[in-house]
């Protein structure tokens, strides 16, 4: 059924077990009615033999009275035959005409002392027999044997219209069940066919502030479609994270090129001078750090976490080497999995940030220590720090808070950020301070720490 509608697929899931169950009902009823008709009728055959085998003991006379024999019982037309001890008949039913009843093992058995059933034909027409033996007490039946049959044809018909109402009954549940089914399947899938028109609609507009129309409907369809206008919201977001990066990217890129472009005019006019080339490598370095940067962020957001062992605090005292005003407090040796490069420049980052923001010639201090399972990074400096409320902005593409004009390209403690949570880690800010954690390791779980 590849292709079929689920509305298809649930009326002929419900049509095939309502089937099923009414064929499972109508073979166990028709079991249980069969067997409780043929349990009749042999009781019935029983309860006349013996009354017959009874009549033979205490007054055989009456076995050769007319209708003696031709009494029902049980609503069921029983024939009779009384036999002596040689065979000869006795008695019988005046019902059977020119008619014989058959001779069968049930009789042998009989003649043995023993009751039994048989199934035999009469005239075209199958009939059940009961033999009985008749006390030897005296009478012309003593000694002999009771025959007593009765025709199978009322169980028979009986069986048939059974079946036949079973049948019925089968496709009319079929066909009642076929029609609910679809009828409830496809009102249930109407809210989902609601949704994938409001989702064809979206798609066709290409409108990021539609949303999906929740359906009254199951409270699981309804919660489909929260659960999808949360993902357009999370898209729509993105979408507007793009657009403002590309806005910013476009504005951070435009004055060093507007500069360049100017720089480059002037040197064409005027001719080269120390200072147009030092302000054309000054625009260069400018643009060049920019589009590092931009690339820096843009690969820590699709990078894979990395599974390399390192110590964190060698990365931590090179970054701290050779810088005059950086003090470097390593508790102990740390080992996190990471990438060395990347972590290597968050450190730069933050320290560069830090000597950029504090005082001239104020001291930088950079510390390493354990905080629970996790390596614990800070870096503070001497200045003012964060204006309340910033703290959580400063991590913001292309943020400068106040500072419009400062230098840097208002990337870094994005990349930092960007960085701690590609390594499973997170970054904060709290006054002149800037923090990030990464999860460590076991050394001897990931052998040599590297660099």
């Amino acid at each position: 059924m590849r292709g079929r509608s689920l509305s298809f697929r649930l009326t002929v899931a419900s049509v095939a077990a309502v089937a099923l169950a009414v064929l499972v009902f109508g073979i166990a009823a028709r079991i249980v009615v069969t067997d409780r008709l043929h349990s009749s009728l042999d009781e019935s055959l029983r309860r006349r033999a013996t009354d017959v085998a009874r009549l033979a003991v205490s007054a055989p006379a009456l076995l050769r009275a007319p209708g003696a024999l031709e009494s029902p019982l049980s609503g069921h037309q029983l024939s009779v035959e009384v036999l002596d001890r040689s065979g000869a008949i006795v008695a019988r039913s005046l019902s059977l005409g020119a008619k014989l009843l058959p001779r069968t093992d049930a009789t042998a058995a009989a003649r043995r002392g023993r009751t039994g059933f048989a199934d035999a034909e009469l005239g075209g027409e199958s009939i059940r027999i009961f033999a009985a033996p008749i006390a030897n007490a005296g009478g012309p039946a003593s000694g002999g044997v009771v025959l007593v049959a009765a025709s199978n044809t009322d169980i028979e018909g009986t069986e048939h219209k059974l079946g036949l109402l079973l049948v019925l009954c089968g496709l009319g549940a079929a066909v009642v069940g076929g029609g609910l089914a679809a009828f409830l399947t496809r009102r249930g899938t109407g809210s989902l066919r609601e949704l994938s028109s409001s989702a064809t609609t979206i798609a066709r507009t290409e409108d990021p502030a539609r949303r999906l129309a929740r359906p009254a409907g199951p409270a699981e369809v309804a919660e489909l479609a929260a659960t999808l206008n949360g993902m357009l919201d999370s898209l729509a977001a993105s979408r507007e994270r793009e657009r403002r990066f590309l806005a910013d990217a476009s504005h951070e890129l435009r004055t060093p090129l507007t500069s360049l472009r100017g720089n480059v005019e002037y040197v064409a006019r005027h001719g080269a001078d120390p200072e147009a080339i030092a302000d054309l490598e000054s625009d260069a370095a400018r643009l060049g750090r920019l589009v590092e940067d931009l690339l820096a962020l843009e690969r820590e957001s699709a990078a894979e976490h990395p599974r390399r062992p390192l110590h964190l605090d060698e990365l931590v005292r090179d970054a701290a080497a050779g810088r005059e005003h950086v003090v470097a407090a390593v508790d102990e040796q740390l080992t996190v999995s990471g990438e060395p490069d990347a972590i290597a420049r968050a450190l730069d980052n933050l320290l560069e940030n830090a000597e950029r923001h504090g005082p001239a010639g104020g001291e930088v201090r950079i510390r390493l220590r354990r905080a629970g399972d996790d390596a614990e990074v800070s870096v503070t400096d001497e200045g003012p720090g964060f204006a309340p409320g910033t703290e959580e902005a400063a991590f913001g593409r292309f943020w400068r808070g106040e500072h419009v004009g400062a230098p840097g390209s208002g990337l870094g403690l994005a990349i930092v950020r960007a960085t701690a949570e590609r390594h499973g880690g997170r970054a904060w800010a709290a006054g002149s301070t800037v923090s990030f954690s990464l999860p460590m390791i076991d050394p001897a779980a990931g052998g040599e720490g590297e660099r």
